[in-house]
């Protein structure tokens, strides 16, 4: 029992921090010099740590470096946007093998299970591997997940990817296990595993772009709901406090949050402040930190968040998508001073902080994940994506085996 604590700590270091001499792991883990030197023959008679080179650069001989076995799994991740789908491999100790980006129709009748698995094979084959080696891909798209049916909704976006089972259908006709993840949410993960939410419990997202987002973590678990409708807040109804006139008329009921702060009502906000803008994010960028278009957009975000905040309570509240880069953290500390103007808790506005593609990289950790708990027996539950209950393997594909199972109970 203690030595597969020890070795699963290895592992976990190993995969956290990358290649690392006996020395360096020793310190990581706590063990004796001695203890260190068998658990790392140990694992690597099981084939789960490998040589990774020399560390040089001091006095004296250089030092061997360990690192976890990669070659033992591989995944991949996708952000599928109505314009482009963006594809990683990664082998499982997290080394990217190949990118490719590539626009797959996603209009209604299209194939779009084949053109998507065409996409497949070329990225894992620029990767050195098969489509089947894949263990895990993970797909990040704009929409709600049902993980009861498998149903796509709210994606008008991507006509052709709704009405059936998405990972079902995926994971059958492309012989790999496939999962499905709102694209917000795995933005979510990513802050969590590399962001500014690393040491937060319970956090919101909201995204702002084209249109509007969420995801709402609490206890370090995403709150997906019971049809997977969690963080949809585009559905929210709240008031339009904006002070100037943008010729929309509202229902009685109050506005759909994501019709306010969606890129065309901004641009119309914008305009009645005589900024002409093609985009939501170009508007706020004309507008510079000061104007005071800046402050009624910041009113109607959060006039959404102080829901969220009333319900959730968070630590945090952080704004990702194209609008909120533009306004950086100038725009955050507006939408901070009106949240705070309408809710109790002092909560904290900011930016999220993770560069480039964030759903992909919120996908790969979650590939990852995973991955690395059917093969290491490593288990990182926040990063695992929604599933449903276990029936087995999806027909075509064979589960893939654990190494290092889990001690029962009673050992």
């Amino acid at each position: 029992m203690l030595r597969e604590i020890n070795d699963r700590a290895a592992i976990e270091v190993l995969l956290r921090e990358g290649p690392l001499t006996r020395a360096e792991l020793e310190l990581a883990i706590g063990l004796s010099k001695p203890a260190t030197a068998q658990l790392i023959t140990r694992l690597e008679l099981d084939n789960l740590v490998v040589k990774a080179g020399v560390r040089g650069g001091g006095r004296g001989p250089r030092a061997q470096l360990w690192s976890a076995n990669g070659g033992l799994a591989y995944v991949a991740a996708v952000d599928l946007t109505p314009h482009v789908a963006d594809f990683v491999v990664a082998d499982v100790a997290g080394t990217v093998l190949a990118e490719h980006q590539v626009a797959l129709p996603v209009h209604e009748g299209a194939d779009v299970v084949g053109t998507f698995g065409e996409a497949l094979s070329h990225v894992a084959e620029a990767a050195g591997i098969t489509r089947e080696e894949l263990a895990h891909v993970v797909i990040g798209a704009q929409g709600a997940f049902d993980p009861r049916t498998g149903l796509l909704s709210s994606a008008p976006h991507i006509p052709g990817w709704l009405g059936f089972d998405v990972p079902q259908k995926l994971s059958d006709e492309l012989g790999v296990d496939v999962l499905i993840e709102n694209d917000v949410n795995l933005v979510a993960v990513e802050e969590m595993s590399a962001g500014k939410a690393q040491d937060v419990d319970d956090f919101v997202m909201v995204w702002l772009s084209e249109g509007v987002g969420g995801a709402v973590v609490i206890g370090r678990r995403l709150l997906r709901g019971a049809t997977g409708g969690g963080g949809e807040i585009d559905w929210m109804r709240v008031p339009d406090p904006a002070t100037v006139d943008t010729g929309d008329v509202w229902p009685e009921a109050g506005a759909r949050f994501g019709n306010l702060v969606d890129s065309p009502a901004i641009c119309r906000l914008a305009a009645a402040y005589g900024i002409q803008a093609g985009t939501a994010w170009d508007a706020v960028e004309q507008a510079g930190a000061q104007h005071p278009f800046l402050d009624d957009l910041a009113r109607r975000v959060a006039g959404g968040i102080a829901n969220l905040v009333a319900v959730a309570d968070p630590q945090l509240v952080l704004l990702c998508g194209d609008t909120s880069r533009a306004g950086g953290e100038n725009f955050a500390g507006l939408v901070q001073g009106r949240l705070h103007d309408l809710v109790l808790p002092r909560t904290p506005v900011g930016c999220a902080s993770v560069q480039g593609n964030a759903v992909r990289a919120g996908a790969l950790q979650s590939a990852l994940a995973k991955t690395r708990e059917d093969v290491f027996g490593v288990v990182t539950p926040t990063l695992l994506g929604s599933r449903r209950p276990a029936v087995g393997p999806s027909p075509g594909k064979a589960a893939v085996p654990n190494t290092r199972p889990a001690p029962s109970p009673t050992e």
